[in-house]
């Protein structure tokens, strides 16, 4: 990657850990200015700390709710204070909420479209803002899913937010171009984070198995596709969605497939 980014102030929302905290962990690496955000204020001042001490970039922790748009105007005037600019956003944070369509609640919905879907929007809307102000452009990512892509099994309301996103990188490109700005969607597959072993302590050993190039994805996989998109090397790439899946997309079953017969 040829590009640099020494002196680029960077907000990264849902980086305590997993895929974000990877991303912002290459940024400050590469030189960059960091405020992570996490909803864990513990979290999210222990990684903030551990980031910065690896430097050259600068690292700092900003707790709140990614979903709340007090907390986004408070987490954009945070970035200025700090770092006087924003040049680089990645909207990461999002819940994935599992549950019937048949059972699904109103409140449920409501959770995941506000930190899915309008966290996102109005975060790009207000660091936009920002970048038009500063005349020098930027570049806004959009966390999607392969999830976006295909039906899964117990996530409508998520796989909704997902392909969302998609068509938001889309139609932003027409507001945005104009100002220098790109905006894109990452759509990783199957990742190995504290989230998903969370959810599912065999989670690497069911989906490695089923993906073509035979191993499931870590955070540095997104976190590498995810510095190029940020970079002045894809200076020419906006309203795209880049699927990092190891090939699962394409040609990949369901992990236990068997237990999806009554939905086929």
């Amino acid at each position: 990657m040829s590009s640099s980014f020494a002196n680029k102030a960077a907000i990264i929302t849902g980086a305590g850990n997993g895929i974000g905290f990877e991303i912002a962990h290459q940024l400050v690496q590469r030189g960059a200015n960091v405020v992570i955000n996490d909803i864990d204020e513990r979290l999210a001042e222990s990684s903030a700390n551990r980031l910065s001490s690896i430097g050259p970039g600068k690292c700092a922790a900003f707790a709140g709710d990614a979903g709340d748009i007090a907390a986004i105007d408070a987490l954009v005037a945070e970035t200025m204070h700090r770092f006087g600019r924003v040049d680089l956003v990645v909207a990461n944070a999002s819940n994935t909420l599992f549950g019937s369509f048949f059972e699904f609640s109103v409140s449920d919905f409501q959770q995941v479209i506000d930190l899915n879907l309008k966290g996102p929007f109005f975060l790009a809307q207000r660091a936009a803002t920002q970048m038009r102000k500063q005349g020098e452009g930027g570049r806004i990512l959009l966390m999607s899913s392969t999830i976006g892509l295909r039906a899964y099994p117990f996530l409508a309301a998520y796989s909704m937010t997902k392909a969302a996103l998609q068509m938001m990188a889309k139609s932003l490109v027409l507001d945005l171009s104009r100002h220098g700005i790109t905006i894109n969607a990452l759509a990783p597959g199957a990742t190995v984070t504290e989230r998903t072993l969370l959810e599912d302590p065999q989670y690497e050993d069911k989906w490695k198995e089923i993906i073509p190039d035979n191993r499931i994805a870590l955070p540095h996989d997104i976190a590498k596709a995810s510095l190029f998109l940020l970079s002045e090397d894809a200076a020419h790439i906006t309203g795209q969605t880049l699927v990092v899946d190891g090939g699962w997309t394409a040609v990949g079953p369901f992990p236990q497939a068997e237990n999806l017969k009554h939905w086929l």
